[in-house]
């Protein structure tokens, strides 16, 4: 479902995939060939959201900011797992975002990141680029090097072929 909010529309190419089961409502714009999942939630009512191009967010990811303080934007290439919460955050270019991981206000994560399965990242926590954090809270592992980048983006390859195949049965219906 895409809906307008006090006048504001959801922004979606046409590249991009949004299943059906999805609520996209207010101030959200989608990169090009972005895919947002079933039962996902991108919730742009008190702050605005940015998914950029080539990303995913995963089935039944809530995404949402704090009023007049924290969006959430989220960068190009970035693969959001299942179940993710990303509240008031910033998810910068090329993250993983492992399954069931909790992003609070004012977090931002760096270029090249993997947040591991079960993660919180607590308020105003900065992660720098290119390393592992795991844990409740999230604690930095270790720096991530090039193979470690290339398993970053195979994520989003793979779900660039998942939209693909999805827009094309769309077609049929």
């Amino acid at each position: 479902m895409i809906r307008s909010y006090k006048g504001i529309t959801p922004t979606v190419p046409r590249t991009c995939y949004v299943d059906e089961s999805a609520q996209l409502i207010g101030d959200v714009v989608l990169g090009e060939n972005a895919s947002v999942w079933m039962n996902a939630v991108l919730r742009g009512d008190v702050h605005i959201i940015r998914v950029g191009a080539h990303s995913n967010i995963q089935d039944c990811s809530v995404l949402h900011g704090m009023l007049n303080k924290w969006p959430v934007i989220v960068g190009d290439w970035v693969t959001v797992g299942h179940s993710v919460t990303l509240h008031g955050c910033v998810v910068e270019d090329r993250c993983l975002i492992g399954m069931g991981v909790v992003i609070l206000n004012g977090a931002r994560i760096g270029a090249g990141s993997i947040i591991a399965a079960g993660t919180l990242i607590p308020e105003g926590t900065v992660v720098e680029p290119r390393s592992l954090w795991m844990g409740v809270p999230g604690k930095f592992r270790k720096h991530l090097n090039d193979e470690d980048q290339e398993m970053i983006l195979q994520y989003g390859r793979n779900y660039q072929g998942y939209r693909e195949t999805y827009l094309e049965e769309m077609k049929k219906w």
